[in-house]
């Protein structure tokens, strides 16, 4: 009898593995029969830590419409007409004697009238900016919140604050803790994926691969980020001259290896890998299959404004869809070209083009397929935009900005809370970062006071010791 330890600590699994019946294998044969699935053995889909439920879920899943650059809220949702009665006037010393400014402290303020008219839309009479022309048509299923505050007042640190509730760098994304605490619903894909997709009316500011990270969190649960042309996932293919049946016998072997040192270590890291050597491997049949929108009826790449596969913000929505009908929990869509410092008027208008439409079709689309009711879409930035001027532009500004929601929980067709009357301090009702993530997590399922996980001697939370459900906006 061998007694090495390797040998004493051989798993179920790698047993099966060395037996022919690896889950390895499983996966593949299951690729040509899911029903061999139901045969005893599951496939290794992480099931959530949260079971049961906290409470009765609204929501399944989000799609976040992440507004990258600091939308302007003045352009866009919150109208502020004494604001034009303002326009080139002093601003009052009021609002901003000691306030944070980023670029515009010591600079002579001025204030800067609304550049765009608003309009009253739907049975609700919801005031959006003209230059969402196709949002507006959707206005009944949106609330828009008005009176959001951030912390931070930089582009980098504000998306983190924004994506992790802190900001400090490192702990976990949003994402990240709806997979860990929810499971996934799929076992081919990811439970977070993460699209990208790059404007051209406004300064492109990088977004760091950090902000769907894991943190401290195995990294299992860290975002994909999914490219929106060419190899959505980089270096998922196999390489040429490797069949698919060679590259299986590789895996199996890593495998079986990988088990062997699992079961020496307790290492959650090494679970982890051979978790990834799997979903990757599943990976290069379904994510073609996604990306090919060969399937899409014309009428409905048309309502979304895009051809196919190219990268646009309206291609990654109607991506976002599919996703979704997938089982994906989290998808999160970053469109980088809200940073007006300068040229507002036309900037913004030209941003506003390239997500409008697209934005109010997956609203359309989902409602049309039924699943708008159990999927939560947000649409927001990191911070908006100074009552100010900075030249013809404006500046970065944390104190009152909007952003919207709609379905999964979410009562339509209403506003929640104001900034003043200069839109400068959100003065009603006031929504902090933190309080959105309660609202997002309540809206699935979770009590966000107990969804934590234990590092470095301390339990922490996406909404660490802070955060409220904002009751008002619930269906």
């Amino acid at each position: 009898m061998n007694n090495d330890p390797v040998s004493l600590n051989v798993s179920r699994r790698t047993f099966l593995a060395r037996s022919g019946l690896g889950l390895g294998s499983l996966a593949l044969a299951s690729l040509a029969d899911p029903s061999l699935l139901q045969g005893g053995v599951e496939v290794d889909r992480w099931p959530g830590t949260i079971k049961p439920m906290h409470h009765k879920a609204k929501a399944k899943r989000v799609i976040y419409l992440y507004m990258a650059g600091g939308m302007s809220h003045l352009e866009t949702f919150d109208h502020r007409p004494t604001l034009t009665t303002m326009h080139g006037k002093p601003m009052p010393d009021s609002f901003t004697k000691g306030q944070p400014i980023a670029q515009l402290q010591g600079a002579k303020l001025t204030c800067f009238g609304p550049q765009h008219k608003f309009e009253k839309c739907g049975k609700s009479g919801l005031e959006i900016s003209e230059i969402f022309p196709h949002l507006r048509t959707v206005a009944d299923k949106m609330c828009i919140i008005r009176s959001m505050k951030t912390e931070a007042i930089n582009h980098d640190p504000a998306h983190t604050f924004m994506n992790s509730g802190t900001t400090i760098s490192g702990r976990p994304s949003m994402g990240s803790w709806l997979w860990y605490g929810l499971g996934a619903e799929c076992d081919d894909l990811p439970g977070f994926v993460v699209l990208t997709s790059s404007g051209r009316f406004g300064q492109n500011q990088p977004i760091a691969a950090r902000q769907w990270h894991s943190g401290f969190l195995p990294s299992r649960f860290q975002g994909v980020h999914f490219r929106g042309k060419g190899d959505a996932v980089l270096y998922l293919d196999r390489p040429k001259g490797v069949s698919e049946g060679r590259q299986r016998d590789v895996i199996d072997a890593v495998q079986a290896l990988n088990r062997q040192h699992e079961g020496l270590t307790d290492d959650p890291e090494i679970a982890t890998r051979i978790s990834q050597y799997e979903m990757a491997f599943r990976m290069q049949s379904s994510v073609p299959k996604l990306m090919d929108f060969k399937d899409e009826p014309q009428k409905v790449l048309d309502a979304y404004g895009t051809r196919g596969s190219d990268g646009t913000f309206a291609a990654n929505c109607l991506l976002a869809r599919k996703l979704a009908e997938k089982g994906v929990r989290f998808i999160q869509l970053y469109h980088r070209d809200w940073d007006h410092h300068g040229g507002i008027k036309d900037q913004i208008k030209g941003t506003a083009s390239e997500v409008d439409q697209p934005a109010a079709a997956l609203l359309k689309d989902l409602a049309q397929r039924n699943m708008l009711d159990d999927t939560l879409v947000i649409f927001g930035s990191e911070f908006g935009r100074t009552p100010m001027a900075q030249g013809n532009g404006r500046d970065h500004h944390i104190k009152g900005f909007s952003m919207w929601m709609a379905g999964g929980g979410i009562k339509g067709g209403i506003t929640h809370g104001s900034t003043d009357e200069l839109g400068y301090n959100a003065v009603e009702d006031v929504v902090e970062v933190h309080d959105m993530h309660a609202t997002m997590l309540h809206l699935l399922g979770v009590d966000h006071k107990k969804l934590s996980f234990k590092f470095q001697g301390r339990n922490f939370r996406l909404t660490d010791v802070h955060g409220n459900v904002v009751e008002k906006i619930l269906a």
